[in-house]
């Protein structure tokens, strides 16, 4: 009896050095370092824990799973979040899975957000997609009105991989396929204002041909009937829209100042509108922006085919990207007698209108 328990002793030592000593060892084969703050008991009860139940981690629940969105809310506990992938059909059981997260700190630093995850990824690599939020689309918005270098000025921080420059290249490469592009170099004017999803991976090619096709899909036939009724095709309306839309600040006034425009064509007088100068003219580094305000005399001469002070008709190319509103707007002016308008001088962003030139100065402001 006396040599057994020296054995016994022996026995429960090995047994003691297995759980305290082999067990956190194989856990980190398996699942990586532990969390720095956790207490060496806790190590070894997770490290266990996780042991026992490997393959609920490493097999997935449905390898010809689907994808599906999973969201976890601002404030949820791991807990919660661990039952939610169980319901939702996502890991086998949601006791390891937290054990996990615990384990590897990730409890911690789990992530806010949407997530596209499948029963066909295993509990590690879900638990792993968690702790970034970051989607795989990106929203991206083209505002009324911007020109191309304002979009391509949004890019770096969209979340896409675009660089201005690839962007301004696919603006400005022929796009076969739209009649009503009629072979144009650039697509400037048929950027279609709206707000797009793409992938982050997408390229500038895929973005601009996604505009123009939102742009084919609004040109409805009463728009092009329209167009037609004011004598214009559609690269001209949207030309003219471009600067209808940069003029309008309140989009009521669209069709009252398309009107004066075409009134202005109809008679062959230079449409003098200033965002074709500003167009023109270019970046104004002082004022960190494409649309100088106030315009100079000096501006007012600059010599450019787009200045419609200096040329008649409409300029070469759209000026900007117009919205529906202005769109619109010239396939349906308001049928005006006037050929001037001006600022309003209360600052509200409104117009007068005035028939005569010398309605249009007395409308200026003393």
């Amino acid at each position: 009896m006396r040599k057994l328990f020296p054995i016994s002793l022996i026995f429960i030592l090995v047994c003691i050095a297995i759980v305290f000593i082999a067990i956190p060892l194989l856990a980190v084969q398996n699942y990586g370092q532990p969390a720095s703050w956790l207490t060496y008991s806790q190590r070894v009860r997770y490290s266990a824990e996780l042991l026992w139940h490997h393959n609920e981690l490493t097999r997935p629940l449905n390898a010809n799973g689907l994808v599906q969105l999973f969201s976890v809310a601002p404030g949820e506990t791991v807990t919660s979040i661990s039952d939610h992938l169980q319901v939702v059909g996502l890991i086998r059981d949601a006791k390891t899975f937290r054990a996990y997260l615990i384990y590897s700190g990730m409890d911690t630093s789990t992530q806010a957000g949407e997530y596209k995850l499948s029963p066909a990824m295993t509990a590690l690599a879900i638990a792993h997609e968690l702790q970034d939020a970051t989607t795989e689309d990106v929203k991206f918005v083209i505002l009324p009105g911007w020109r191309m270098e304002e979009i391509a000025a949004s890019l770096p921080t969209s979340g896409l991989s675009i660089t201005p420059e690839e962007f301004s290249a696919a603006v400005n490469s022929p796009r076969a396929g739209y009649e009503f592009l009629f072979g144009a170099d650039s697509t400037e004017g048929f950027l279609y204002p709206d707000t797009y999803t793409f992938l982050r991976e997408a390229t500038a090619d895929e973005m601009v041909n996604e505009f123009i096709r939102r742009f084919a899909s609004n040109l409805s036939s009463d728009l092009i009937q329209g167009f037609e009724t004011q004598g214009l095709t559609v690269y001209e309306a949207v030309t003219l829209a471009s600067i209808v839309e940069r003029e309008a600040i309140h989009l009521e006034e669209a069709p009252m100042i398309a009107s004066v425009y075409l009134n202005r064509l109809n008679i062959g007088m230079n449409l003098e509108a200033d965002p074709t100068v500003q167009y023109a003219v270019g970046f104004n580094s002082e004022q960190n922006t494409w649309w100088t305000n106030p315009l100079s005399v000096a501006d007012l001469l600059y010599d450019s085919p787009f200045n419609t002070y200096l040329y008649g008709g409409l300029p070469p190319t759209p000026i900007s990207n117009p919205g529906l509103e202005a769109l619109s707007a010239v396939a349906f002016p308001a049928d005006t007698p006037y050929y001037f308008f001006r600022a309003n001088c209360d600052g509200s962003g409104y117009h007068v209108f005035a028939e005569t030139f010398d309605e249009h100065v007395a409308n200026g402001c003393q």
